[in-house]
């Protein structure tokens, strides 16, 4: 069978992810996914596209969502430790995410010149207000917090193995699978074959692609769209030092979808919430054809 092997939830957008044993996804993804989101003093957000420093921000929110916790790997120590109480009654002010206008809920000074410090550049933190109402499109619609398109974002072990095959016929070494930085990520279980008629789907490289409907514990995912990839994912997500080429060139030759861009794993919408649990069967109740 295909088993859920990691559960990641991104507390602040483009920062580091938290790695969980079990997880609630709610209509707009995995709880405090994406809830946050450091921007400019214009309101502006930033991601590691232009400040792949923000992979080195280490946050961690409390199971409520009333305390965040932001730490940096860079140089233990160095910036110490911010503790924010997480307000939502705090003014809303203009946002501005792929140049449309949301509203954020500012969380003070403290945490803005903490992060000011770590990248170097004037910043504040804002959290997604309760009314937020943003829905994402594709295939299937649906509620979104401040990811970049649609809630959850799953890829296959086997993709990445697939991807690691092609990098090393170019002479470059395998990428980790945090610089996709996927929610859900899909292995296949010892002994399984290489069908996707027998509950072993996941163990073909990009079957994530026409998966339209997914079961997984208590919940329940609609296909929105292919994950098109940016230079996000040339950030090593450890030390937040941008690489020159890999694995984009390597993706551009195999991966480039009739648009235009490199496409690497699916985006789905929640069409119904539940919990998830690493070592959940992974069940496609509905196939499609690959989007192009």
């Amino acid at each position: 069978m295909a088993d859920v092997v990691e559960l990641i939830c991104y507390p602040v957008k483009g920062c580091a992810g938290t790695s969980m044993s079990d997880a609630f996804l709610t209509p707009a993804g995995l709880t405090h996914d994406r809830s946050f989101m450091v921007v400019s003093e214009e309101g502006v957000y930033r991601t590691q596209r232009r400040h792949p420093r923000l992979a080195l921000v280490r946050p961690a929110v409390s199971a409520d969502g009333s305390r965040l916790t932001l730490d940096s790997a860079d140089s233990p120590g160095r910036y110490g430790t911010v503790h924010v109480n997480v307000t939502t009654s705090a003014p809303r002010r203009d946002v501005d995410l792929f140049g449309a206008t949301f509203q954020g809920i500012d969380q003070g000074d403290d945490a803005a010149g903490w992060l000011s410090e770590v990248l170097g550049a004037p910043s504040r933190l804002v959290r997604v207000p309760p009314e937020h109402d943003r829905i994402a499109d594709g295939l299937t619609p649906g509620p979104s917090g401040y990811a970049d398109s649609s809630a959850v974002h799953l890829l296959t072990r086997s993709s990445l193995t697939l991807l690691d095959r092609q990098l090393a016929e170019h002479g470059a070494p395998p990428v980790p699978m945090n610089r996709f930085r996927p929610n859900i990520v899909v292995d296949t279980g010892p002994g399984q074959g290489h069908g996707t008629d027998r509950g072993d789907w996941a163990a073909v490289p990009h079957a994530e692609d026409r998966a339209r409907r997914i079961g997984i514990g208590g919940a329940e995912l609609g296909y929105a769209k292919l994950a098109v990839r940016c230079a996000v994912t040339l950030v090593d997500q450890e030390t937040g030092a941008r690489q020159r080429r890999e694995p984009l060139r390597t993706l551009a030759g195999y991966r480039r979808a009739a648009s235009g861009g490199v496409v690497f794993g699916a985006k789905f919408s929640v069409v119904r919430p539940g919990k998830l649990s690493v070592g959940d069967d992974v069940v496609v109740q509905e196939w499609g054809d690959v989007e192009r």
